[in-house]
């Protein structure tokens, strides 16, 4: 065996290990969304109630909500990306032969991947023209643009990062002619997967936050 396979599978052992971190961080980001989203929830609740019922109100309604619920959605990018959760039509794929889907899947995730670098990319350079002229928004609170704008492009910052690293191990998995495993980690999801993720789900509610044994 030739040193150039012996040390493939290594590469490719380490782009799983920094896929995993990455997908770890945007788990914990998905989850600071949600909360997010709950707390967005209550912050409308509580100004609906205190301008019915007290005569006040935040005056920033709309533009608060507005900048949570964009930076929930750019913070769950990520997540959704790794665990193969974004929506897509693919009819005629599965039904292709092994290698050449793996070469598909390649393909739609260069494409994915030139979206978020170009993404990425736009966001900065927003939340750097905010900066250089001191933007802030019109509502009574008047908030410095570059805090939503800055969170906001963490999340697509993010979203790219992950491409990234999925791009690393699936272009690694190539050359170590593994297609099996680019299908695994870039093809839909099954209905196995579906059921697995469900029974995790249930395990760990019995288990509660409780230590192990």
């Amino acid at each position: 065996m030739s040193n150039g396979a012996s040390t493939a599978p290594a590469w490719l052992h380490a782009a799983r290990r920094l896929r995993i971190w990455v997908a770890a961080v945007a788990a914990v980001m998905a989850h600071i969304a949600g909360w997010n989203y709950i707390l967005c929830a209550c912050f409308i609740t509580f100004d609906i109630v205190a301008r019915s019922f007290f005569g006040f109100s935040s005056k920033a309604t709309v533009e608060v909500t507005g900048y949570m619920l964009a930076g929930g959605i750019a913070w769950a990018l990520a997540h959704t990306l790794a665990r193969r959760a974004h929506i897509r039509v693919d009819v005629f794929m599965m039904r292709l032969p092994l290698g050449l889907r793996a070469w598909l899947h390649l393909f739609s995730l260069t494409l994915l991947l030139g979206l978020g670098i170009f993404f990425a990319w736009a966001a900065l350079e927003l939340v750097d023209e905010s900066a250089l002229f001191n933007a802030h928004d019109n509502s009574a609170l008047r908030i410095e643009m570059i805090w939503p704008q800055g969170i906001w492009a963490f999340g697509i910052i993010s979203f790219a990062v992950m491409a990234l690293v999925l791009m690393l191990e699936a272009s690694l998995s190539i050359l170590a002619g593994e297609p099996e495993a680019l299908d695994t980690l870039l093809g839909s999801r099954t209905l196995q997967d579906e059921t697995e993720e469900a029974l995790e789900a249930v395990a760990m509610a019995h288990e509660g936050p409780g230590p192990k044994p």
